[in-house]
């Protein structure tokens, strides 16, 4: 039977520490247990989101994988934990303090999960040794970054270094929304979940293929969360504005040339919306991954492409667990 590999879940050490308390105040996300059951994440003292003990309890997390028909898990940290914003220093130690706990969480389960970690893009000397030390000390198979980097777009300048340092040791990129574009008009209705990250990850995406990110590094990996956002659905747009403003061309090809080079995560909801992630990028960028365990993930993982009764069973068997592996250079 193939394997079923969940690519976008999210992991959070039960004891992370207090960084207000110990580098003062800031924006530090802090986890104060309710109950043996749960969690809040507070952040500046206001509840950013309430979480189960799924969170940070691996028995919890196979014991619903067995449920769900899941042979491996993708931990990956929680963006909230980014902190681009902190000092240097801090930063690192929060990153770090991730690292070694998601390492030692595949190290415990190697047959259960693979991971990833995050370094602090603010300082990108910082970020590229941190990123090391993940791929060739902790064996983590890929880093998760966010969609900007306080406020800086990935295209900037200053990113170049981590991108082609990433390319030149083969280390995979997932690159999830955080940070997210009109904060001041997604606040009702929880719009910043349902609309602004999808923008934000389309702009990130937008970003790379049309500045010469990705023709400058063609063997770069990159996964886009979210089945890419709404940035499938603007990508003939884009080509369109690269037709007729010559003037802003960065690349010698059109943006769509480069976009297929991604590979994105398959949580979209809706077999329809699948389907044209295939159609556009090709069966085998895209990878079944379902936001475990937020409130906004799939259940069970991978059944909007069950459900895509189109599909042979060849097609599903990468979709729902080898493209994961091929990505993170695991086959």
């Amino acid at each position: 039977m193939e394997m079923r590999i969940d690519f976008h879940t999210h992991i959070l050490p039960l004891d992370l520490p207090d960084l207000t308390g110990k580098f003062g105040q800031g924006r530090w996300p802090v986890l104060e247990q309710k109950c043996s059951c749960g969690a809040d994440i507070m952040v500046s003292g206001e509840l950013f989101r309430k979480v189960t003990d799924q969170v940070w309890d691996a028995k919890k997390r196979i014991q619903d994988m067995v449920a769900e028909g899941v042979d491996m898990q993708v931990l990956s940290p929680v963006p909230v934990t980014f902190s681009y914003w902190a000092p240097i220093e801090q930063a690192l130690y929060i990153s770090q303090f991730q690292n070694d706990f998601i390492a030692k969480t595949v190290n415990k389960h190697p047959d259960r999960f693979i991971g990833l970690g995050t370094v602090p893009l603010q300082d990108l000397k910082v970020a590229i040794d941190e990123m090391k030390r993940c791929k060739f000390e902790l064996g983590l198979a890929g880093i998760e970054i966010g969609t900007n980097v306080n406020g800086e777009n990935l295209d900037a300048p200053e990113f170049i270094e981590f991108f082609q340092m990433a390319e030149k040791w083969n280390i995979p990129l997932f690159i999830h929304p955080w940070e997210t574009m009109a904060k001041d008009r997604t606040e009702r209705n929880n719009f910043m979940y349902t609309i602004a990250m999808p923008s934000e990850t389309a702009l990130a995406a937008a970003s790379l293929v049309w500045s010469g990110v990705m023709e400058k590094f063609p063997d770069l990996k990159i996964c886009f969360a979210h089945g890419g956002g709404s940035f499938p659905y603007i990508l003939p747009r884009m080509d369109q504005g690269w037709e007729v403003w010559p003037d802003l061309r960065k690349t010698s090809m059109p943006p769509s040339h480069y976009a297929h080079k991604f590979y994105f995560d398959s949580l979209n909801y809706d077999s329809r919306n699948i389907q044209y992630l295939i159609d556009c990028f090709g069966y085998k960028n895209v990878l079944m991954g379902s936001d475990y365990p937020f409130l906004l993930r799939e259940i069970p993982p991978g059944k909007v492409i069950d459900d895509t009764l189109k599909l042979s069973d060849e097609v599903k068997a990468n979709l729902l667990g080898r493209n994961a592996l091929r990505f993170l250079n695991l086959e």
